[in-house]
């Protein structure tokens, strides 16, 4: 299909009412190309701005989604318009006073991830912002979406409505709506289910082993778990779209979908089918905490740049608090398993050094230019606000339970936010947040707010968890420390990370730099923790490496072993009263949990 001779699509138009159809083809999928089609019906103006996102919400970083559109261009019937273009994602056409155009362009799409486009010869996938102009002033007015698959056997799955007999026609109440409604086209299996008398489905694209049966039944718990918290579901249909890979794990949220792509062979084993539950349980939870509670700085979405919020850490890190303790509440894992996990989490968080550089608050609001953009210093300077944020939920959760003997939790925050916010969707700032917090607590939470969201102070686990009957212990190390991780690439054993103030980075050694050996003796990945085993703490020891393809040998003196791993196990005698309170948080006796 040409620029001039793409179709005239015609749905319901009607006289003097602005229309917006969109035609999207793929008619060689294996050039990973989307041809795109833009009619535009009862324009008005002399000329026509047209804005591609350069983001798409619930991901903060600046894609730059116009960078994979070429061949442009605009007509009227086939006869060509002029256009120009404004800045990196602002095209304008000259209408030379026609009221009704054609826009052409293509889309390259071979980045499959759940915020940007994918196709080849198995399926295509898309999201509204990496494929479709914003019109300014044009963003209410509904959308029609047509598709045409490569092949026959290709089918079109969506969330939004089809638009009656129309094959695979869809419309978008507004533009908002369009970029929150992603597409799968392909052979994808689909399963389709009911959770309290609402239609669902889970759409699978991709080979695995993964069990669909057995998914569903959990998929479902975690729907009515959720909707139990918030008091119903806020749509009347829900999709799940999963893609099936090597290596793969992630999740982006929709108002009324969600597509999550996991390792294709993740499901057998169940530490590993566990995190898939949990992946689910933070996007569904989203559809509430995100998609419909928003922070201030979200209520009204600039797609051309970035938008600004200090509130992150309770849009993803409160929900991923709950990721965790979703499924235990929905009875898929036991409270043992939950402390497991959580166990998990506060060590990812308590060896991470970029915590005492990077306040809370802050990695929300650097979130643009830091979370997405990770390299060889990122864990020395940053914290992310889906970990921490995690914890100081956490924190806030066991805070509000102890206050009130487990009559209240970080549950009723969430209603509250919902009732007064999420269903109106008003945004909030985080004055209102901390007085929805303070109201359910019963207590001025001014100075914790300080101490664990606008400052790197320490997050005092145990003074939390005692109350209830458990602390954090450090696994005890055996071997002293270095402060270096390694990946094997090509054969070669490469550092990836230096701690900061670590005996390697105080000896000189440098990420990228690659280990050769120590004390002479070659070095493989796999064996460095058996290696340092050999020495005692203040032994200095010879590190041999390539920099810059130099041959160096650095002095480094061993330092204490420190601890990698933490876990929540119950006090050795817990009174009652801490008694009651575990057990009313975790569902279960905590002397079980031994």
């Amino acid at each position: 299909m040409t620029e001039a001779t793409a179709p005239r699509i015609q749905i319901g138009i009607q006289e003097k009412v602005p229309m917006i159809h969109y035609l999207v083809a793929m008619p060689q999928p294996e050039t990973h190309l989307f041809e795109v089609t833009l009619q535009l019906i009862n324009y008005s103006s002399t000329t026509v701005d047209l804005k591609m996102p350069v983001w798409t919400p619930g991901s903060y970083l600046v894609r730059e989604y116009a960078k994979n559109l070429q061949h442009f261009g605009a007509f009227v019937g086939d006869k060509p318009l002029p256009w120009q273009k404004i800045s990196k994602n602002h095209w304008r056409i000259n209408t030379k006073g026609a009221s009704e155009l054609t826009v052409s362009y293509q889309i390259f799409a071979n980045e499959l991830t759940v915020r940007t486009n994918h196709l080849d010869t198995s399926h295509g996938y898309f999201n509204g912002a990496a494929m479709f102009f914003r019109i300014p002033g044009w963003e209410s007015i509904p959308i029609q979406i047509t598709v045409i698959p490569p092949y026959p056997n290709w089918r079109v799955t969506t969330s939004l409505p089809p638009i009656g007999d129309h094959v695979n026609s869809f419309s978008a109440a507004d533009f908002d709506t369009l970029v929150d409604s992603p597409f799968e086209i392909g052979t994808h299996q689909s399963y389709y289910f009911e959770v309290l008398g609402k239609p669902h489905e889970l759409a699978v694209w991709g080979e695995g082993n993964l069990e669909s049966q057995r998914a569903i039944a959990d998929i479902r718990k975690i729907v009515e778990v959720e909707a139990q918290m918030f008091g119903g579901l806020p749509y009347e249909r829900y999709l799940f779209i999963l893609h099936l890979l090597g290596q793969a794990y992630g999740g982006l949220e929709h108002k009324n979908c969600c597509s999550l792509i996991y390792q294709r062979f993740g499901f057998r084993t169940q530490d590993k089918y566990e995190r898939f539950i949990q992946l689910v349980a933070h996007e569904f939870f989203h559809l509430w905490n995100v998609k419909r509670i928003r922070p201030k700085g979200l209520e009204v979405f600039d797609y051309d740049q970035e938008n600004y919020t200090s509130c992150l850490w309770f849009c993803e890190g409160t929900t991923s608090y709950y990721d965790l303790l979703i499924p235990l509440r929905a009875g898929i894992y036991d409270a043992k398993s939950y402390l497991n996990h959580l166990s998990k989490e506060i060590s990812r968080f308590l060896t991470t050094p970029g915590r005492k550089v990077q306040p809370l608050g802050d990695s929300s609001f650097d979130a643009w230019i830091k979370l997405y953009r990770p390299d060889a210093n990122s864990n020395n300077s940053q914290m992310s606000y889906y970990l921490k944020g995690e914890m100081v939920s956490l924190l806030l959760d066991l805070l509000i339970r102890a206050r009130s003997n487990n009559q209240r939790s970080l549950d009723d925050v969430m209603r509250q936010m919902w009732r007064k916010f999420g269903q109106a969707e008003i945004g909030y700032t985080p004055e209102q947040l901390q007085e929805v917090i303070e109201s359910v607590a019963g207590v001025d939470l001014t100075d914790f707010l300080k101490r664990y969201i606008n400052s790197t102070e320490e997050l005092p686990f145990n003074h939390y968890l005692e109350p209830f009957g458990l602390h954090l212990v450090p696994e005890r190390e055996e071997e002293p420390y270095l402060g270096i991780k390694l990946k094997t690439e090509h054969g070669r054993e490469v550092v990836k990370f230096v701690e900061t103030d670590s005996p390697a980075q105080l000896a000189g050694i440098d990420a990228g730099d690659e280990l050769l050996a120590i004390e002479g003796i070659r070095l493989t990945g796999h064996h460095l923790s058996d290696r340092l085993k050999d020495y005692q703490p203040q032994d200095t020891i010879e590190i041999t490496v390539f920099h810059h393809d130099e041959l160096r040998n650095y002095s480094v003196t061993l330092d204490t072993p420190r601890p990698t791993k933490f876990h929540i196990l119950p006090l050795p005698n817990p009174d009652s009263e801490q008694q009651e309170n575990g057990a009313g948080w975790l569902g279960a006796p905590i002397v079980s949990l031994s």
